[in-house]
């Protein structure tokens, strides 16, 4: 049984492995490719601009518009789906109905399929021609014209965001303790992630987005209260035992 599951476990790290160096090449190699166009006078924004446009007829302002929109609400979802996921997972909520081995890895695939929504909301924006934001613009926080204050919030959020994903995969050399406690900064994404949705979408008025907000921040608090609570009353009967040990 212990050999099977060293090699399950070897298994997913030699995936999570393969699935990172391609990852890396694909990061360079657009790295490289952007450099390259700049170097030649071309912009690589324009360019993307033409591209988008070309495959999806995004030349109208309201087809941007409800590609981002969507994209900023859908990766919304995914990152309190992957918040409160993580939540259940540490509860030993879903124990009893499915594997934990499971439950870890779809937390993982959330995180990572919120990000990819994350980056489409970005692209989307970058390609905008009714209000287009920078690169520069998006990527510091603060520095962005509209609604500085949530858009930066929102950066932050990404950042924090990519920086827990990141350690899914470097969790055996960091150690369990600082692995839990990075994560706990998924706390501080979420709420970056909420409070630039409902303060810088311009969805928010409508009263469905507001209940979203609603029901999806008091879930968070809720599991968070429970952890807490659950915690501590582990706490209180592990110091039981050991009086009466």
């Amino acid at each position: 049984m212990s050999s099977v599951s060293n090699m399950s476990e070897s298994s997913a790290w030699s995936t999570r492995t393969i699935v990172i160096f391609i990852g890396v090449v694909l990061a360079l190699a657009l790295a490289g490719l952007g450099v390259l166009l700049a170097i030649m006078g071309y912009s690589p924004i324009a360019l993307l601009r033409q591209g988008l446009d070309g495959l999806f007829a995004l030349s109208t302002t309201q087809t941007m518009w409800y590609v981002t929109r969507a994209a900023g609400i859908i990766s919304y979802l995914l990152l309190w789906l992957s918040t409160v996921w993580g939540l259940a997972v540490s509860n030993k909520i879903l124990d009893p109905v499915l594997h934990r081995a499971f439950t870890y890895d779809f937390h993982q695939f959330l995180s990572l399929l919120a990000i990819g929504f994350i980056a489409l909301h970005i692209v989307v924006l970058l390609a905008d021609k009714y209000l287009p934001f920078s690169v520069a613009q998006i990527l510091v926080p603060f520095s962005a014209p509209y609604r500085p204050v949530w858009v930066g919030l929102g950066t932050i959020g990404l950042y924090l965001t990519l920086l827990v994903s990141i350690t899914f995969y470097i969790r055996k050399w960091i150690g369990q303790k600082t692995f839990r406690v990075i994560h706990l900064l998924s706390y501080l994404a979420f709420i970056g992630a909420a409070l630039h949705g409902l303060f810088a979408g311009t969805d928010s008025p409508l009263p469905t987005v507001q209940a979203m907000y609603l029901v999806t921040t008091l879930s968070v608090i809720f599991l968070t209260a429970y952890r807490i609570v659950m915690s501590a009353q582990a706490k209180r009967q592990r110091a039981a035992q050991r009086v009466r040990a």
